[in-house]
């Protein structure tokens, strides 16, 4: 087998199609999450800290100050940009906890497989497995109930 028919197999199995599509589901539900952390959740949490800019937080690390972290950048400046952190951290928080309630709508709609009825019984005498309708045990002819 060539290379490129292997490769060709490995590509056309099921999970490699499901984990492509997934990351491709995964950068668009990534930019829906950006839209709702900077555009929604944000501004709701700087009104309510008193008006912090989350993303313009930042230290600048030649102790020069700045008027923003845009100035600080446009002026070549080494920054600390926590604000950025906290909403990238705000960010895995909500994709994560979407995630999880996919994941438990999912194990709700997966319903475990009936358990089959038994087709067979133990002979109380020998121990033997017999089918369920057997009245005689095949192994030791022991009567059956």
């Amino acid at each position: 087998m060539g290379m490129v028919s292997e490769f060709k197999e490995f590509i056309m199995r099921g999970n490699v199609m499901d984990m492509a599509v997934g990351v491709i589901v995964g950068g668009a539900f990534n930019t829906i999450v950006q839209s709702l952390v900077n555009d929604i959740i944000m501004p709701v949490i700087s009104l309510a800290t008193g008006k912090i800019d989350f993303s313009n937080l930042f230290i600048s690390l030649n102790g020069e100050k700045y008027a923003s972290l845009a100035a600080a950048q446009e002026a070549g400046a080494s920054v600390f940009a926590y604000g950025s952190f906290i909403q990238n951290i705000l960010q895995f928080l909500i994709v994560a906890f979407a995630l999880f309630m996919v994941i438990k709508g999912i194990n709700k709609l997966q319903k475990p497989a009936p358990e089959a009825a038994p087709t067979t019984k133990i002979c109380p005498f020998c121990k033997n497995e017999v089918p369920l309708e057997a009245t005689r045990c095949g192994f030791c002819t022991s009567e059956l109930k």
